[in-house]
């Protein structure tokens, strides 16, 4: 039976539903495939945990039921069991294709894609660039503001910052981060500027926005292989209607991930709202260049649409978003892994490298004279 790794947690905010997403990937994964499961630590060790824990367990201490796992990066490297005193020897863990249900943090910024094309390991979900930009909100809303995609305006907040361009209320998001957490809802210029040293989730970086009440959460997936299929929209139900934000509460805790949290799907939306939501969702998906599976979310009005942000890594991988057709979690999981080994992103060129510059290049020491 071929091997499939899966790699879940991580050092980020989202620690705990990574964890419940790589879960509900290796339940659907055991039957099909020898099932690697790699544990990534809140503090950054990499273990490999039984196929048959359950999320309580990571509660606890995890090393007891794990192998110590060391993550070499070089073009060789990869995943080894630590040498003991029985095997004597570092062993390469070897798989096909290995999942990615990291959320948020170094799983889903690029660095760890990164790490892994060094390695020549194939791994599903988003590419270095597409994962660097989907991270990156500020990024992110310049180029879909510069390919004339309607976003709310958003504006870089700093500690310098006295005026915007817009009146209040505003709300508030860090730079870097997926999901809801770390998101303020503030009143004027002042309190907001006042929450760059209180939230620690904007030690990074935030960001402003004007904050419209009148809007409402969708959301649509991205599935790109074997070729671009579009979801059904939801529309995410909160679970007070008081709060002013969709939060992170309203998207995880009620069940397991994504799949648990309240919804309406498909949304019940006039069909020119569908129709631009679609639009802009595939026009979007091919300047990001989507990769996996992807989660567009959107604010929407009565004759108004926003596109907000886009999840490179999603809760529970949108699974239950694929209802029309219905695709079976298994299936979307095969298709990311075929992605991942017949469209690998290991493309390095060494085209221009001939030494020329070196030949014709002068002394450097004399340079720095």
């Amino acid at each position: 039976m071929a091997a499939v790794g899966v790699i879940f947690g991580g050092p980020s905010p989202e620690h705990d539903i990574s964890i419940l997403t790589g879960l509900q990937a290796i339940v659907a994964l055991k039957d099909h495939f020898e099932v690697i499961a790699i544990y990534w630590s809140k503090s950054g060790e990499f273990l490999n945990v039984s196929p048959s824990l359950e999320p309580s367990d990571f509660t606890q201490d995890i090393t007891k039921k794990s192998t110590e796992l060391t993550f070499k990066v070089s073009d060789t490297g990869g995943f080894y069991e630590t040498a003991t005193k029985l095997t004597k020897r570092e062993k390469k863990i070897e798989f096909q294709s290995l999942i990615n249900c990291c959320h948020g943090g170094p799983g889903e910024s690029g660095a760890l894609q990164g790490a892994l094309d060094i390695c020549g390991i194939n791994y599903t979900g988003p590419s270095l660039s597409y994962a660097l930009l989907g991270m990156d909100k500020m990024a992110f809303g310049l180029l879909m503001k510069a390919s004339g995609i309607p976003t709310l305006d958003r504006q870089l907040l700093e500690a310098y910052t006295k005026t915007l361009p817009y009146e209040g209320p505003y709300i508030l998001k860090p730079r870097f981060g997926g999901s809801s957490i770390g998101i303020d809802v503030v009143a004027d210029v002042d309190t907001a500027v006042s929450r760059l040293s209180s939230n620690v989730h904007f030690k990074s970086g935030a960001v402003v926005e004007p904050y419209r009440r009148d809007l409402h959460d969708v959301q649509i997936a991205v599935k790109s292989y074997p070729s671009i299929q579009l979801s059904a929209i939801e529309r995410p139900l909160r679970l007070n209607s008081d709060n002013e934000i969709l939060s992170y509460t309203d998207k995880y805790i009620p069940g397991q991930g994504m799949v648990g949290a309240s919804r309406e799907l498909p949304a019940k939306l006039d069909q020119k709202i569908s129709d631009m939501i679609t639009e802009i969702t595939l026009q979007a998906a091919s300047i990001l260049g989507v990769r996996g599976v992807s989660r567009f979310d959107f604010l929407v009005g009565e004759s108004e649409v926003y596109l907000n942000e886009v999840n490179t890594i999603p809760g529970s991988l949108s699974r239950y978003l694929f209802i029309d057709p219905k695709i079976e979690f298994i299936d979307l999981l095969k298709d990311m892994m075929d992605e991942s080994r017949y469209n690998p992103l290991q493309n390095y060129s060494l085209q221009g490298a001939d030494g020329s510059a070196l030949k014709n290049a002068s002394s450097i020491a004399a340079k720095l004279i």
